[in-house]
């Protein structure tokens, strides 16, 4: 059974995502569109889009840290916002986000962060 952040992505390979709020800052800021590839292949340092077991009903857009046994362990870019995992718990990873497709001064590829020297 999926759960309401699932359903709402649909089921292409290629999905357009809102992003709100400040925890990707300065990465993505609030009111950016990106496109998110749903694949299994989720690198440390890539940018995610994953859902909370606590927290079902929201999709969420965070930096994977590492693999856990319940899942990724995900963190905001903005150290201020801590609606991650360090309050969450690990979460189910649905894709990764490749590129910010708006506004237009913003367009470009979302790369990975080396995290080697990560918790």
């Amino acid at each position: 059974m999926q759960t309401p952040a699932e359903r709402s992505l649909g089921r292409g390979r290629l999905v357009h995502i809102l992003v709100s709020g400040p925890s990707m800052v300065p990465t993505l800021k609030h009111d950016d569109h990106v496109l998110v590839h749903r694949t299994g292949r989720v690198r440390p340092g890539d940018v995610v889009v994953g859902s909370f077991r606590a927290r079902p009903d929201l999709l969420v857009v965070k930096r994977a840290v590492r693999r856990e046994a319940g899942g990724w362990w995900l963190v905001s870019d903005n150290e201020a916002v801590t609606d991650d995992s360090r309050r969450y718990g690990p979460a189910k990873v649905y894709g990764r986000v490749v590129v910010r497709c708006w506004p237009p001064r913003r367009i470009g590829i979302v790369s990975r962060t080396d995290l080697s020297g990560a918790e």
